[in-house]
């Protein structure tokens, strides 16, 4: 009896072993390099590497999308957790996914869901950290105090492409301006490129033009642009997904976090202590502390205190469900 118990013992072991996840591959639509979205997500991977000890792979595919099922292909083959920012290639996700059923498949920023629920995925409330970069900068266009505030109450988006992600930021931008005061307008302009900062900056350079004070980044490395263009005119920026303020001084008054990198562990620990679900939806807002906006020194450079102190009051009201953030529904 003792014996048999062993051997069970000593198999269980075994496939435990075989079941912690050695190999962690991160397929991206796009390219490393925006100092936002992407890079957010590989700042998170390679965490990974250092308290894990996994091996991980970066697949860029660049915005080709003969690259889509073929690097797939090579992630599937060489690791045991893919994690996949999938815009444009969501059918061929779930095409391999059902190729490779037995390694572990989740789903970055957007809901892909296949008949056998193999795929997780990560779904961020991201109107509720625009409605948060909405609050900044509506109090912030009617602030006559700071250098560079015109008399009137418009404020401004550029976004990389006109999609449900990009509308959901929209969404909730406008509805956190609106809570400030109803008064304030917004003007957005969807650019239709994530790569482009030269579009970007054209097209914030248009926004601040047309009155805005402040106009939010929405649209990866084409958004760098906007962040130049605040600069170049004396005006103000919200950067997004990372925190951007450093990267202008003085004109990037805070950033919409997208904790990709964040989330990535947290799934990833789940996974290592199983109560990650396949098939799964996961939802991440500023509760789970996944969305928010970056508070720093170079915030503070720019607004008074008793205005942060406001802004991290509604952020908590946010939080704590106190301040309910409309979806965006197509």
């Amino acid at each position: 009896m003792r014996k048999f118990l062993s051997i069970v013992i000593c198999t269980v072991l075994t496939l435990m072993l075989f079941a912690v996840p050695k190999r962690v591959a991160y397929v991206i639509n796009g390219s490393l390099g925006d100092q936002s979205f992407y890079d957010s997500g590989y700042a998170g991977i390679k965490k990974l590497e250092e308290d894990f000890k996994v091996q991980t792979r970066v697949i860029e595919c660049n915005f080709d999308p003969s690259l889509y099922y073929p690097s797939l292909i090579t992630a599937a083959q060489w690791a045991d957790v893919i994690f996949v920012i999938s815009y444009g290639f969501e059918e061929e996700l779930k095409q391999v996914a059902m190729r490779f059923p037995n390694k572990i498949w989740v789903n970055i920023d957007t809901v892909v869901q296949d008949e056998k629920g193999i795929i997780s995925s990560i779904d961020y409330r991201e109107e509720e950290g625009a409605f948060l970069a909405g609050v900044v900068a509506a109090m912030v266009t009617t602030m006559m105090n700071l250098p560079g505030i015109n008399p009137q109450k418009i404020i401004g988006a550029v976004g990389g492409d006109d999609d449900i992600v990009i509308r959901s930021f929209v969404y909730g931008y406008e509805q956190g301006a609106k809570y400030i005061d109803p008064e304030v307008q917004v003007k957005v302009i969807y650019v239709g490129t994530w790569d482009d900062p030269a579009k970007g900056k054209q097209a914030a350079l248009q926004l601040y033009a047309e009155g805005a004070d402040v106009v939010f980044q929405i649209a990866a490395l084409t958004g760098f642009g906007v962040l130049q263009a605040a600069k170049e005119v004396g005006k103000y920026a919200i950067g997004v997904d990372s925190n951007q303020n450093p990267l202008v001084p003085g004109h990037v008054i805070t950033s919409d976090l997208k904790e990709v990198g964040k989330s990535i562990y947290t799934i990833f620990k789940m996974i290592l202590d199983g109560t990650f679900e396949r098939g799964k939806v996961y939802s991440f807002g500023v509760k789970e502390g996944m969305v928010g906006l970056a508070i720093d020194e170079y915030t503070r450079a720019i607004l008074p205190a008793e205005v942060v102190r406001k802004i991290i009051e509604i952020q908590n009201k946010v939080a704590n469900g106190e301040i309910k953030v409309k979806p965006y529904k197509p």
